[in-house]
């Protein structure tokens, strides 16, 4: 118990009586002050090694991010993972910021601040105590020499007493030098009298000074140094406890950067990515039929069946010469023909894919500096209508945005004309000028689109899913021959079979090669049979059907269905037996019946 109360006892019990330990708490408490700088270098180490780990950790999922957002980086989902883990990696290097901010903030900084005010509050307390100690020590000095004086003047008092008693015993003095000499030693007995009561005055005003300095003065000074040094181990605990809580507080965060991972990886989708490993690489092109036996015994005769591995150029036929009404040309024309197939020997068609050359893009791909062309034409039939679709999806989206802005300036314009005081009608002008011709634009740009991939979908195997309807607004480049159309060249034209070909599409031969009667009667047998009815319609507003393939009609008028929406927005319906087309969805109202939803076709 006594080894342990000693720990607890005030410096100025153990200290107060050693001078020399001033020297050493001086010596202990900067000691301490340096090992508080010493600690705060360690913080600020350990940030620059936060910093500089979050900076390369940054830097490698930059590495790896992807150049630019490609399909094929999206669609599949270890690439999504990956992608994502690289995300969360970023958001883990931010929390190792994190620290390094907690700890510059919170640490570096406090320590750094507090190091300044401890060397000052330091210096302050040992002046005071210097400042004691020179005093005491003064005084100390003024006591011995009050106490030398008194012992000299004590000494010259009995030198002039033993001398004034010599001369008094010596009978061959006179008289007058007795009392000389005796006269002299009463002075010198006063001086060691008053010398006596200067050093009794002033040793116990020393031995009053000494007690306040040992027991008031110093032990004050003693105990605000030891208080400065509690409070600087105090404040290296504090210090130490926020070190690991910086660490602690990003944990959980740290954790569900880590469990983020985990669900992405997680995520992963083995068969999904290989199905759209098919997807992506879908051709199109229909598998080759049986190979017929060829008999060379007769004449040199090969013959193929006619789903081979290609398909042979496309003869168009035009319509027949007595019908007096005309054919519509319109893409979504259910009852388009399917040209016929000539045949040609399989060696052949072997040879010419096997020995294909790559596709020689038209000058506007050279103009472009070699990119690919913009009717995506040096791609397969199914990707081509994937992309061609995609941009016209992307065309339709920008049209209804500049729609959509154009509904909102007419209604701030009728605003404006209503209320004059709220703003000029005129000056929304231009800008409803500026947004009719960008949807112009757009509408032109989508009808190209919309042209080749209704080229592309008319050149396409027929397969046993119905391919996607293409939307209206290719209704008015229909109007307008194929052959005006400068986006396209000779060499952008392509097969079936991948091969590419100078011939123009199935719709301008059938209106610029004409066949025989009998080809003519084939086709036209197939136009005679209409689409079967699957429900009516009733008009609610009048539609005025001025583009090709549309009809027009009245408000409340009744028609019949022959074709349901099909998600563009526009209904096939038939008046009579010569009267049929396309009307907007939205204008009529549609009544199924419900044993006649089989029977709707697709193109």
């Amino acid at each position: 118990m006594g080894a342990a109360s000693s720990f607890k006892e005030p410096w100025t019990k153990v200290l107060a009586t050693q001078r020399d330990q001033f020297d050493n708490l001086e010596k202990h408490t900067q000691w301490g002050i340096d090992f508080v700088e010493k600690y705060t270098k360690f913080v600020k180490e350990r940030t620059e090694i936060e910093l500089n780990y979050a900076r390369q950790i940054r830097n490698l999922s930059k590495k790896y991010q992807p150049k630019k957002k490609e399909e094929d980086e999206n669609k599949y989902t270890w690439c999504r993972a990956f992608h994502s883990t690289l995300n969360e990696l970023n958001d883990y290097a931010g929390q190792h910021e994190v620290i390094a901010e907690n700890m510059t903030s919170q640490i570096i900084t406090e320590l750094t601040r507090y190091a300044q005010e401890l060397k000052t509050e330091r210096k302050s307390h040992f002046h005071d105590g210097r400042k004691a100690q020179q005093q005491i020590e003064a005084s100390w000095k003024q006591l011995e020499s009050c106490k030398r004086k008194f012992e000299r003047d004590c000494k010259e008092a009995d030198r002039a007493q033993q001398y004034f008693e010599k001369l008094d015993a010596d009978i061959n003095v006179t008289k007058a030098d007795v009392e000389k000499a005796r006269q002299q030693a009463q002075m010198r007995h006063q001086m060691a009298s008053d010398s006596k009561n200067e050093y009794s005055s002033y040793l116990q005003k020393f031995n009053q000074e000494q007690n306040e300095h040992y027991y008031t003065i110093i032990p004050n000074t003693f105990q605000k140094i030891q208080a400065m040094e509690e409070k600087r181990i105090e404040r290296m605990g504090e210090s130490l406890k926020t070190f690991a809580e910086v660490d602690r507080q990003i944990l959980p965060i740290i954790g569900k950067c880590l469990d983020g991972i985990t669900q992405v990886a997680e995520s992963i989708e083995p068969k999904n990515d290989s199905s759209q490993v098919i997807e992506s690489y879908k051709s199109g092109f229909e598998p080759p039929g049986d190979v017929e036996f060829e008999d060379y015994g007769q004449a040199m005769k090969r013959t193929v069946s006619e789903t081979s591995l290609t398909n042979s150029r496309s003869d168009n036929k035009a319509d027949r010469s007595g019908k007096g009404k005309s054919k519509t040309l319109w893409p979504f024309n259910k009852k388009s023909k399917t040209p016929k197939q000539s045949k040609e020997p399989l060696s052949h068609r072997f040879n010419d894919l096997m020995t294909s050359k790559p596709k020689m893009h038209c000058l506007r791909s050279f103009r472009r500096g070699g990119s690919n062309p913009e009717d995506f034409s040096h791609l397969p039939p199914e990707q081509r209508r994937k992309k061609l679709q995609a941009k016209i999806d992307d065309f339709n989206k920008d049209i209804q945005k500049e729609m959509d802005q154009r509904d909102a300036l007419t209604k701030m314009k009728e605003v404006y004309i209503k209320n004059p005081q709220m703003g000029d009608p005129n000056s929304v002008d231009p800008r409803l000028a500026e947004i009719a011709q960008n949807i112009e634009k757009l509408q032109v740009e989508a009808q190209k689109f919309e042209g080749w991939l209704a080229e592309v979908e008319g050149r396409m195997p027929v397969k046993s899913d119905p391919p996607r309807r293409t939307s209206v607004l290719y209704e008015t480049q229909n109007s307008t021959p194929p052959t005006t159309n400068n986006n396209n060249c000779a060499q952008d034209r392509e097969s079936p079979d991948g091969s590419y070909t100078e011939e123009p599409s199935s719709e301008v031969q059938s209106k610029v090669q004409p066949e025989t009667a009998e080809s003519g009667d084939e086709f036209d047998d197939a136009d005679e049979e209409m689409l079967p009815t699957i429900g009516t319609c009733k008009a609610l507003y009048p539609f005025d059907g001025v583009n090709e393939g549309t009809i027009s009609v009245t408000e409340g008028e009744l028609l019949y269905v022959i074709e349901e929406d099909k998600g563009d927005g526009w209904t096939r319906v038939r008046r009579n037996e010569e009267e049929e087309g396309y009307v907007p969805t939205s204008y009529v109202e549609v009544f199924l019946d419900s044993n006649a939803k089989g029977a709707i076709t697709y193109i």
